[in-house]
């Protein structure tokens, strides 16, 4: 008989109900998640600044609580948090030597939030400077590696989170998503991750209040975790103008029978290039997936517009955000950054108005595709995880990309439109790397999507082994 897998290994939800049952500890838990932190991130270096002594004194705290059934939902959780979110009283550098010593006096709000919860702070996991670019690598301490190839990126800009979960260095972390930065990791990594629609997870502490694009979320290794972690991040708050009430709902969401589902497929939104050798990898996920479903069709989706409403739109948030800090420390600021300020002050008052209209034009456009369909599914990315050592790639198929963004398409074209959008495991690609599919629903249709991710998850699951 083999080992039994380490705590660190289990699933959140089965921790977290073993932590309830008292069948082990919080601390059990924590020392484990440590082991596999001292193990593996030395050659990973997806955790980047650890608070193991201040994670052991709230497990024994939360141990010593663990009395009676009142608990909180994530109690004696470890997590692990990106570094672009505030942690009271341990070091957050946003990816940028500026910060580098930046120790925060109070926690963001939905690290308050996940703590209400009884969640446990573990560590901070690793991002580009400002979470700019979808591959995981800055000056302050440098690039966070494939799991799965350590000679590839991990993709961004939560790609310390998503290695770090991959790995099991904890049973989830949180992220954040601007123009992919949840789902591209994920995909990349082998592990799920939930960039839910518009005002779901409260940003009281957002800068730019009224931009749409920037949301954070849950990366876990299976979605029942990702919905775990979700339940405790959602909820409303006056403090964000784009907060919903909708994220309150407690309704239950049955799981849905998949013989029922209308499904649409898009090969590439027309929004990007594809790789051939992801076309011929998706290709062979729609042709298992419409087996399991009703209905299922290509759709003829354009979303050409997708890319210049990004810049546009981009450019507002990047002058809103990061011309303090520039002006400040420009020194202390990478190349990457600084070319995004400058691209940012040529864009016209005009062009930003005009991609307001345009945008709302796209959102209208795609949301009418439910009517006919229950699901959009399409690839998380246009290509295969890439060198690690390389800062982005510079073309698909031999066809130059405009910009260092260009090739991460697939993931801002849908951020664009506000609508819940997860990205789970499908296998391997090509090259035998991990291959992730979006599924996307209506907005506001969040707990449908992860119920129904949830159904196709189980239902892989049970294919894989017959």
């Amino acid at each position: 008989m083999g080992e039994s897998p380490a705590l660190c290994d289990q699933s959140a939800v089965w921790l977290r109900d073993a932590i309830r049952r008292r069948e082990i500890t919080s601390g059990e838990l924590l020392e484990s998640c440590i082991q596999r932190i001292e193990e593996i991130n030395p050659t990973l270096n997806a955790v980047v600044t650890p608070c193991f002594d201040a994670a052991r004194e709230q497990a024994a705290v939360a141990d010593a609580a663990n009395k009676d059934g009142d608990l909180a939902p994530l109690h004696g959780m470890p997590i692990l948090i990106k570094d672009l979110t505030e942690t009271e009283g341990l070091r957050t550098t946003f990816g940028s030597r500026a910060f580098a010593d930046h120790v925060p006096t109070q926690d963001d709000p939905i690290v308050a939030r996940l703590r209400d919860a009884g969640a446990i702070v573990l560590g901070k996991t690793n991002t580009p400077e400002f979470g700019a670019g979808a591959n995981t690598t800055n000056e302050v301490f440098g690039s966070t590696r494939n799991p799965m190839n350590t000679n590839l990126t991990s993709g961004g800009s939560s790609g310390g989170s998503a290695a770090a979960v991959a790995t099991s260095m904890a049973p989830f972390a949180t992220g954040s998503d601007y123009g992919g930065s949840l789902r591209i990791p994920a995909a990349f990594c082998g592990v799920v991750g939930f960039r839910a629609s518009t005002g779901w997870v409260p940003a009281p502490s957002r800068k730019l209040g009224l931009s749409p694009l920037w949301v954070e979320g849950p990366i876990a290794r299976s979605v029942a975790d990702v919905a775990l972690l979700f339940d405790a991040m959602r909820g409303y708050t006056p403090q964000d103008p784009l907060s919903s009430p909708a994220a309150l709902s407690t309704a239950p969401v049955s799981p849905p029978r998949l013989s029922d589902l209308r499904v649409g497929f898009s090969d590439d939104l027309g929004a990007s290039p594809l790789d051939a050798g992801v076309l011929e990898t998706f290709q062979a996920a729609k042709d298992q997936l419409s087996h399991l479903v009703g209905l299922a069709e290509e759709q003829t989706i354009d979303m050409s517009d997708a890319e210049e409403i990004f810049r546009l739109l981009r450019a507002e948030e990047m002058l809103a955000c990061h011309t303090e800090a520039v002006n400040r420390s420009p020194d202390l600021i990478g190349a990457n950054v600084t070319a995004n300020l400058a691209d940012s002050h040529r864009v016209t008052l005009l062009e930003r108005a005009e991609a307001g209209v345009r945008h709302a034009q796209l959102v209208r456009s795609f949301q009418s595709i439910f009517d006919d369909i229950d699901v959009l599914i399409c690839p998380t990315c246009a290509i295969s995880p890439f060198p690690v050592e390389q800062n982005h790639p510079t073309e698909i198929n031999g066809q130059p990309l405009a910009t260092y963004y260009s090739w991460y398409a697939l993931t801002f074209a849908l951020s664009l439109t506000g609508s819940p959008v997860i990205s789970i495991p499908f296998g391997r690609d090509q090259l035998g790397m991990p291959f992730g599919i979006q599924l996307v629903m209506a907005r506001n249709k969040d707990l449908s999507l992860l119920a129904l991710a949830n159904s196709l998850e189980e239902e892989l699951s049970l294919s894989s082994r017959n």
